[in-house]
Parts: C-alpha cells; sequence; structure tokens
C-alpha cells in the first residue's frame, strides 16, 4: 500500500504547484479559433456506438459528429459532478481551521472546480450542440449525494468521477485526430485534477483506518451507487438523435456493445483498484460496479 504523506506537508505542495502550473480557460483557450475539418470530437473507438452496426451506417461526418456530441455529454456530466464536489468540499471547509494548508488547498481546488465548470460549458456553447443534462431522477440523485456524501463516500466519489474522466481526457488530448479545442481543455483538465486526485487519494488512505465496519458498507453503498449512475449518464440518449438514431435504440445498442463496456471498464480499471484496496469496492454491492460494466 502506497506510503501517506503528513496531511500538511501535501497540500502545501499542491498549493505551490497550483500557483506554478494552473490555467486561466478565458485566456487560455482560443475559443474564437475555427474549429477544423474533418476532425473528431474523441477518439473514434472511444465512440458509444463503435463497432455496432448503427456506427457502421454512419456517414464518416456523421461518425464526427456524433463524437461532438459525445464528448459535450462527458463534459456535461462532469460539470454536474463538479457541482456537487464544490458543494461537498464547502461543507468539508466550513468545519475546519482556514489557516491550515489542507483546508487552503480544499478551497483552491473548489476555485479550480468553477473555472472547470465554466471551460465545460464554453465548450459546448463552441460547439453548437444542446445541453446535454442530467435527466430529472439523476439530477435529483445529485442533490442527495452532496448533502449525505462525507468521508469515504465524498472522497471516494471524486476520485471516480476524476480518474474516469483523466482516463478518457489523457487520450484524447495526445490524439492528433482529434479537434484542438477538445484537446486544449482536456489538457487544463488533466494538469489540474491530477492535484485533485492525490488530494482525494490520500486523504482516503488516511480516513479508512479509523472508519468502523457501519461506515465503510454505507461508504460502499453510495459510492457504488454513484459510480453507476455516471456511468449510465456519461453518453446522453439525446445525442444519437444528432446523426438520425432515435435516442431509445442508440441507447439500447450503446450498452450492449463490447467496445463501449470494455471502454468504461478500461477509464475505471485504476480508479476501481485502489478504492477495492481501500475497502470501498466489494461484496453486495460491487453488483452495481458491474452492471454499470465498470469490473
Amino acid at each position: 500500500m502506497t506510503a501517506v504523506h503528513d496531511r500538511e506537508a501535501t497540500a502545501t505542495r499542491l498549493l505551490k504547484s497550483s500557483v506554478d502550473k494552473s490555467y486561466e480557460p478565458h485566456l487560455d483557450i482560443d475559443w474564437d479559433a475555427p474549429l477544423v475539418d474533418g476532425l473528431w470530437g474523441l477518439p473514434p473507438h472511444r465512440a458509444s456506438l463503435y463497432g455496432t452496426a448503427l456506427w457502421d451506417g454512419l456517414s464518416e461526418e456523421q461518425q464526427r459528429t456524433l463524437t461532438i456530441h459525445e464528448v459535450c455529454s462527458v463534459a456535461r456530466i462532469g460539470l454536474w459532478f463538479e457541482i456537487i464536489l464544490m458543494q461537498m468540499l464547502l461543507r468539508y471547509a466550513y468545519d475546519r481551521d482556514p489557516r491550515r494548508a489542507h483546508v487552503q488547498y480544499a478551497l483552491t481546488e473548489i476555485a479550480d472546480e468553477c473555472r472547470h465548470s465554466i471551460m465545460f460549458a464554453k465548450m459546448t456553447e463552441r460547439y453548437g450542440v444542446p445541453d446535454y443534462a442530467p435527466t430529472g431522477l439523476t439530477h435529483q440523485l445529485g442533490r442527495l449525494f452532496k448533502t449525505v456524501g462525507y468521508g469515504p463516500a465524498m472522497f471516494g466519489g471524486t476520485l471516480f468521477v476524476e480518474e474516469v474522466l483523466d482516463r478518457f481526457q489523457r487520450e484524447s488530448m495526445r490524439d492528433e485526430t482529434v479537434q484542438p479545442l477538445t484537446r486544449m481543455v482536456n489538457r487544463i483538465h488533466v494538469t489540474e485534477e491530477a492535484r485533485h486526485v492525490r488530494y482525494a487519494r490520500e486523504e482516503l488512505q488516511r480516513i479508512m483506518p479509523g472508519t468502523n465496519r457501519g461506515q465503510r458498507e454505507i461508504g460502499r453503498y453510495l459510492l457504488a451507487r454513484i459510480a453507476f449512475v455516471v456511468a449510465r449518464n456519461l453518453i446522453h440518449p439525446d445525442v444519437y438523435a444528432s446523426v438520425g438514431i432515435d435516442p431509445a435504440e442508440g441507447r439500447r445498442a450503446a450498452l450492449a456493445n463490447p467496445h463501449w463496456q470494455e471502454s468504461l471498464r478500461w477509464s475505471a480499471e485504476k480508479c476501481v483498484a485502489f478504492l477495492r484496496e481501500q475497502g470501498l469496492v466489494g461484496g453486495p454491492t460491487e453488483l452495481l460496479w458491474r452492471k454499470a460494466y465498470l469490473v
């Protein structure tokens, strides 16, 4: 198991890194730059329908269009969770001494997440696609999670969402067949989220030894539920309408698509291994992880 560093020492290093290597999306992205003809929104093999008969029935232009809508859908679910995370971090900081570097970094992360949310919103606006907001039920589940999520569920949920997005984005930002706008948004997010991941990982390692069985079981359930909801909502069914596919038909095809199922497992494999090591994946709730194609 990875050694846990001193909480204040880690926070001090992360605060310094935040000063040395942070972005301002309003300034560091040229939002007026034209989109490049012939490039994709995300690598085509990560599209939810890749390898299906529906995908093969699309022209290449339609396939590229679908990837634009899908990358915006993924960004939208990321934005949804970042707003949840900001609220949980504010509650976390509210109860703690603001003189401590650990708390100051929590506030710094909130500022990062606020910029990221605006960046994702501006990317969707620039691509000219609809707002693929989560469904009403998912929206209300988010409201519940931000209220009851604490400790293991809070940091575990943060790790899951950030590391899944990170896996997709690291691959995409290096792919020159992908639109420069997507690549730059991903580069900014990957750079700054690396600090957030370290903060959450170390905090989880600190708190788990002090939890009792009941707290671990509650953490397992809440984490499995948020993982399932996020995985199911990465691709909004309405994206398929952008290329003339019935949303319900597209969703059924995506969920049954072995390529998409493998992409989901690939995106979560590192995170799931760590969460399992911490005792937060396993037992009856692992069924939800399997149903979401995350293990």
